[in-house]
Parts: structure tokens; C-alpha cells; sequence
């Protein structure tokens, strides 16, 4: 039986209150997103950028159980894993949001525990570095996926559906957003490539 979605989101900051990075301040928001709040951020900032995290890179490696899937059928969706780098935007809130941004992405992000709030070291493209709040995965959490076979990913992708919707619209969008941005991501142009296939044949 699947765990009401109220219940895991009360599990969740339970675990998570006490490593939460981010305090109260006076000060602009900074926030990095490298998968669906690319193209889907949800709150309003004042400007976006192109910027660059160093020590994570952009991975596949979470089985979603809400938002993309469920327990009894996962989901794959992305998280920032540690090593390598990794391009995105970071986007700018201000101040008197900043509150309400930072609640918004915990009820949307933390719903169970396998992100980590953290606070990162960003570059922008032009020059300049801010710290930004992002999420990444927590490798000791049973949802964590690492590195799966391509095949695997491609198969839980095209069977998952959540309560945001359907897994591969989640990686076309994140797949076609990168491209707009003209940054190249190997492991989602294969996987794009063969839901494509998967979907030619059904």
C-alpha cells in the first residue's frame, strides 16, 4: 500500500529539519536548477543566468515514488551526484520572496528525503560566482539509483507516471530545454533517442 503523500512530506522535513542550509537573511536569493526547474521553476525571480556547479554533476539517479512514479512502480529522475560538473541556470529571487521561495522548493523537492538542501559555489557564464541554494541526492537513501544500465533507465522511464505526470515528458522537456540553452547532456540525448523508439513501435 502506498504511503499517503501527506504522511511522507511530514516524514521528510522530520528528517531533514535538522540540515537545512539555508537561514534567514536580508539578501537576494540565489537558486541553482538543473533538471525541471530549468523550464518549470515555479516562483518569481528578478533574473536567470547560465551557471556552472563544480564537485556535482547531472544524473538519472533517483527512482521517483511521487512525482514521476510510484513505490511499486519507480520513476527515474535527476539529481546532482557528486563528482564532475554540471551546467544550469541559477536564478535570482528577491528578497522579500525569499521566504516563501525557499517553503515553495521544500514542499516541492523534500518530498521524501533523498535531496539534501545545500548550499553551493556557482559560476556564471559571464563571469562571477554566487553561493545558491540547490538540492542534491543523498547517496545512503534507498532511492538513490546510481548508475544504472541504459536500457533499465530507458525501461523504468517509459513505464513511469506519478502524481506530476508521465517520466519521459519530464526528460523530453529537461532534454529539449538544455538544447535551447545550447548545453549538451550525452546521457539524456540517448535516453530522448530511445523513448523515441519506444514510442515509434508502440
Amino acid at each position: 500500500m502506498e504511503t499517503p503523500l501527506r504522511q511522507i512530506r511530514s516524514e521528510a522535513r522530520v528528517q531533514d529539519e535538522s540540515v537545512l542550509a539555508i537561514a534567514p537573511s536580508d539578501d537576494d536569493l540565489w537558486v541553482f536548477g538543473y533538471g525541471s526547474l530549468m523550464w518549470r521553476p515555479g516562483f518569481d525571480y528578478v533574473e536567470s543566468a547560465l551557471a556552472w556547479v563544480h564537485g556535482y554533476h547531472r544524473a538519472l539517479c533517483i527512482f521517483s515514488h511521487v512525482h514521476r512514479g510510484t513505490p511499486e512502480r519507480p520513476g527515474l529522475v535527476l539529481g546532482l551526484d557528486r563528482g564532475g560538473s554540471c551546467q544550469g541556470v541559477a536564478f535570482r529571487v528577491a528578497a522579500q520572496n525569499r521566504a516563501q521561495t525557499i517553503q515553495y522548493l521544500r514542499e516541492r523537492e523534500l518530498v521524501t528525503s533523498v535531496y539534501l538542501e545545500k548550499l553551493v559555489g556557482v559560476r556564471f557564464a559571464e563571469g562571477g560566482c554566487v553561493n545558491a541554494l540547490t538540492y542534491v541526492v543523498d547517496r545512503s537513501h534507498c532511492q538513490y539509483a546510481g548508475r544504472l544500465p541504459v536500457d533499465e533507465m530507458t525501461r523504468l522511464i517509459a513505464e513511469g507516471v506519478g502524481a506530476s505526470g508521465d517520466n519521459p515528458a519530464y526528460v523530453r522537456n529537461t532534454y529539449e530545454h538544455l538544447l535551447q540553452l545550447d548545453i549538451h547532456d550525452a546521457e539524456l540525448a540517448e535516453i530522448t533517442r530511445r523513448l523515441d523508439l519506444c514510442s515509434c513501435r508502440r
